[in-house]
């Protein structure tokens, strides 16, 4: 083994040429990754930030990964073993400490600003709600969920929930049981239920329309169906809706202000 094999130096062209393909990949998987649905449709004021967030992390990712897998596939078609060269030694090298720092500080820098990012953008969210905010309280146990708001006359309960568009809402999520996790895809947020822990977030339904509400936690054999939906309607709607649940409760009209329905 006293022979090496020998490929030769990689030329400015072979850069040149490996340089030009990652661009071009890296620019056709960003369109196709952004043309994906990759979230159901937006419907409440946080969804276009978020969204907005993941389109930055996919723009950002992808031309990382195609670099990686590039590199990696021109390594292994550059400096492949061929035959007849079985029993030869590759040529000594040794490692570049400029390469390694610039390794070492691009990935530190992108982390960093997409950390920023991404912790702005939740302190934003997590801004205290106005005085005033509707509250609506969700209770989530195996397997099934409940809501309650107070009405100038005593909590109302049930097991849908109605929201008026355009009007902010702070969630006081619950549990009876174990984690559960209240989600509501087409608001984005998401928040784990744990027992004897008040968890919570505020947001402003957008859309009309009748949304999923999801269990995204494992709590069970029964995970699958704990399902439920949300209402958002006009206020008009809205205000007429919550006197037919209040009246049909024995509740007084004048405290048909609540955030729930059955």
């Amino acid at each position: 083994m006293t022979d090496q094999s020998h490929r030769g130096a990689v030329t400015a062209k072979n850069w040149i040429v490996l340089l030009a393909m990652i661009v071009v990949a890296s620019v056709i998987g960003i369109i196709f990754m952004l043309a994906l649905n990759w979230f159901p449709e937006q419907g409440s004021d946080v969804a276009p930030p978020i969204d907005t967030f993941w389109d930055v992390l996919v723009i950002v990712s992808v031309p990382i990964f195609v670099a990686v897998v590039a590199m990696m596939l021109f390594s292994i078609w550059r400096w492949r073993q061929r035959p007849g060269e079985e029993d030869l030694d590759g040529p000594p090298i040794h490692g570049s400490t400029k390469l390694e720092v610039i390794w070492t500080i691009v990935p530190t820098i992108v982390i960093a600003a997409l950390t920023t990012y991404a912790a702005i953008l939740l302190i934003d969210i997590q801004a205290a709600p106005a005085k005033g905010t509707r509250v609506v309280n969700v209770n989530g146990g195996q397997f099934a969920w409940d809501f309650e708001t107070q009405a100038p006359s005593g909590p109302v309960k049930s097991e849908r929930l109605y929201l008026p568009i355009n009007e902010p809402v702070k969630f006081n999520v619950r549990s009876k049981d174990v984690i559960h996790d209240f989600w509501v895809p087409a608001f984005r947020l998401k928040v784990d239920a744990v027992p004897g822990i008040t968890t919570t977030y505020n947001l402003t339904p957008t859309k009309l329309g009748t949304f999923d509400v999801v269990c995204a936690e494992l709590c069970g054999l029964g995970h699958a169906y704990m399902r439920q939906t949300v209402t958002v309607m006009t206020a008009e709607r809205y205000a007429a809706k919550m006197a037919g649940l209040a009246k049909a409760a024995g509740t007084p009209v004048a405290a048909a202000g609540g955030g729930v329905g059955k």
